[in-house]
């Protein structure tokens, strides 16, 4: 997914992590040019977004922009973390505390999983063009990164070993991406063409007369497979879930010393890294925390450079 980006990715974290404006100033604003591209994102997908365009759509020339973003990607960037702060609103509540509520430990994670995998699915139908957002190299920002530490909670409390929560979530992630790009497809064939889906596919009969001498599809063609098919969206993610619920079962069986083997506390302890008597990256040995949460680094410079060996591992 990698993308080439234009600009100092450090100036595009500053913007992404900027303070709120709590009350813009008349005229032009990093606020105002955001919400333009992503109305214009709405109306005409990714393909339909440049800067030429926001300008015009505000009132003011290309280069005014350019004074409070540095180029399209670092608007894209900007782009996505607006419109994530609709479902982190959704996440949030009533909390007073401005965050998502903690999800109670093992219980109910199938049921949050699948509400947060509906959540992005219902924020790629308002603005579709999230889907067509690709790359690697996208910085996150702060509504970004909330819904995100969100994500990863439903999966609080069970038995999954860390590593794999983190592949849970992106695996979903990438379900839904794929499921919302099909229909950001779809519709733009059909502005392309003028002709539904349905319709397009429904003249095709110098193919359909081809079919019959294949037998699995003309089993299925004259038993009405086709007839009612199944939510691709609804039907995957159960399937997805499905999965992912058989490993939960796997690995408690494992930590309570179930099927699947006898429980090894050694393991548990020191098991991927995430618990040790000394830092895994320097060796220095670890003191108690102060807190219930076992300490699993040294110091904060441990953490980023283990974060960034694993990231480039992968």
């Amino acid at each position: 997914m990698a993308r080439g980006g234009s600009g100092d990715p450090d100036h595009g974290m500053e913007l992404l992590w900027r303070e709120a404006e709590h009350e813009p100033r008349p005229g032009l604003s990093l606020r105002r040019i955001v919400r333009a591209a992503v109305e214009l994102a709405d109306a005409e997908g990714l393909e339909g977004l440049s800067m030429r365009k926001v300008a015009d759509r505000l009132g003011f020339t290309t280069m005014s922009l350019y004074r409070h973003v540095p180029g399209r990607d670092q608007l894209v960037d900007l782009m996505v973390d607006e419109v994530t702060g609709e479902v982190l609103a959704e996440a949030r509540g009533s909390s007073p505390a401005g965050a998502p509520d903690r999800p109670q430990a093992g219980e109910g994670w199938r049921e949050r999983l699948e509400e947060v995998a509906r959540q992005g699915w219902e924020l790629r139908g308002r603005h579709p063009w999230l889907a067509e957002v690709r790359g690697s190299r996208h910085l996150p920002g702060p509504n970004g990164v909330a819904y995100y530490d969100h994500m990863l909670g439903t999966l609080a409390g069970t038995a999954l070993r860390p590593p794999e929560v983190i592949a849970v979530i992106g695996l979903l992630g990438r379900f839904v991406d794929a499921e919302a790009l099909l229909l950001v497809e779809t519709r733009r064939e059909e502005r392309r063409s003028g002709v539904s889906e349905r319709d397009w596919w429904g003249a095709r009969d110098s193919l359909y007369e081809r079919l019959g001498r294949y037998p699995a599809i003309t089993r299925l063609w004259e038993t009405g497979g086709w007839d009612r098919p199944e939510d691709s969206f609804t039907f995957g993610l159960s399937r997805l879930l499905d999965g992912v619920e058989v490993l939960v079962r796997e690995r408690a069986g494992e930590r309570d010393g179930g099927p699947g083997g006898e429980r090894d506390e050694t393991r548990d302890v020191i098991r991927d890294g995430v618990r040790g008597e000394s830092c895994p990256e320097c060796g220095t040995p670890l003191d108690a925390a102060r807190s219930g949460r076992p300490r699993v680094y040294c110091s904060r410079a441990c953490r980023q450079r283990a974060y960034r060996r694993r990231s480039t591992d992968t």
